[in-house]
């Protein structure tokens, strides 16, 4: 059994922007990256100049010379890529979403059930010192029993280049929902210890992104206009677990109100509300000890690289061999977003079957 992370050959599969933002968190820690592969030449070339490592056209050439991957690319090729290295044993860091569908979704899942290897989807605001501050305040009793969760991931102008892999339905499986609200919900049952999700109602809009008079003020990418735009900027939705546990989700590329980043863990002792961007912490609760009264605690902590620290946490359960259920949880949160796109398509309330 590997001793020590820096003795991890690991490689990346995809080499754009999140690729590289990877291989930065890799080479701070002292991990052993070897190389990478792309389809695109110009990505290649680019990530070997940077790194010096080698890089491939085939990810088989990569996959023989390495012990972990990263995989980066777009929605749609993650069951590849994926299930290609739980076969081979491999330890797989997976990037957020699971896949772009649920049925891709359930055998990335089953291969990795199947695989020697460690496994691991990116759902790095886990990591978060504020969400570890409320999830050990959970675990120690202090909230009571968790009952409700508001998740908020709301940009009011932030839709990713038109154009892009991101704004295309057959490549991503869909649009804001899929691209931020797997956080939120992530998150949300995270906190509720993820219970069986019973029933999902919701709506997806196309609101924004089509129109060729969209106003903004920056992007992330460039705009290549509204043409071959297919997926939602904009979702809510109303989730029923076990236990009438329950979430509500407001999430949205673009929408006309003030952007919202906050996430409410409502306790029957005490509650939770915190930003999740700029980390800004408070626990609300009452009591009557003495004259009846309301508390309000606010609580600062350090903001913290979550994206080093999730990798830290990947590369320490290889060297310790520890366990980790972010492929199954990740499996639900597909459940959950599949459900929302069926009841907005269909018009009523889906039940989901675990």
């Amino acid at each position: 059994m590997t001793t020590d992370r820096n003795d991890i050959r690991t490689g990346i599969v995809g080499l754009g922007n999140i690729g590289q933002y990877h291989a930065e968190r890799l080479v701070d820690l002292g991990v052993s990256l070897v190389g990478g592969m792309d389809v695109a030449a110009e990505a290649r070339s680019r990530f070997a100049r940077r790194y010096d490592v080698d890089v491939y056209e085939d990810h088989h050439e990569l996959y023989d010379t390495v012990d972990a991957v990263i995989i980066t690319t777009p929605n749609k090729y993650h069951e590849e890529y994926a299930v290609d290295a739980f076969e081979r044993d491999l330890h797989v860091f997976l990037e957020k979403p699971l896949a772009h569908s649920i049925d891709s979704a359930r055998r990335i899942a089953g291969a990795a059930a199947e695989s020697d290897g460690h496994s691991m989807v990116g759902f790095n605001n886990r990591f978060a010192n504020t969400v570890q501050i409320v999830r050990n305040r959970i675990d120690r009793g202090d909230l009571g029993e968790v009952t409700h969760v508001e998740a908020n991931y709301v940009r009011r102008r932030g839709i990713p280049g038109r154009g892009s892999w991101f704004t295309r339905r057959q490549i991503a499986g869909g649009g804001a929902l899929i691209d931020l609200g797997v956080h939120a919900i992530d998150l949300a049952l995270f906190f509720l210890d993820y219970p069986p999700v019973t029933e999902v109602n919701g709506v997806a809009r196309g609101e924004f992104g089509s129109r060729e008079e969209y106003a903004y003020l920056e992007m992330w990418g460039e705009d290549a206009g509204p043409a071959g735009f297919d997926v939602d900027d904009s979702a809510s939705a109303f989730v029923r677990c076990d236990g009438d546990r329950t979430i509500s989700l407001e999430v949205a590329w673009a929408t006309n109100r003030p952007a919202n980043h906050e996430f409410i863990v409502r306790g029957t002792k005490s509650g939770a509300c915190f930003d999740l961007l700029e980390g800004d912490l408070s626990f609300h609760s009452a009591s009557n000890v003495g004259p009846d009264h309301l508390e309000d605690t606010a609580v600062e902590t350090r903001q913290n690289d979550t994206h080093t620290d999730e990798q830290e946490t990947f590369f320490d359960r290889i060297v310790g061999d520890g366990s980790d259920e972010s492929v199954q949880q990740a499996l639900t949160v597909q459940r959950v977003i599949d459900a929302i796109y069926r009841s907005s398509d269909e018009g009523h309330t889906i039940t989901v079957n675990e």
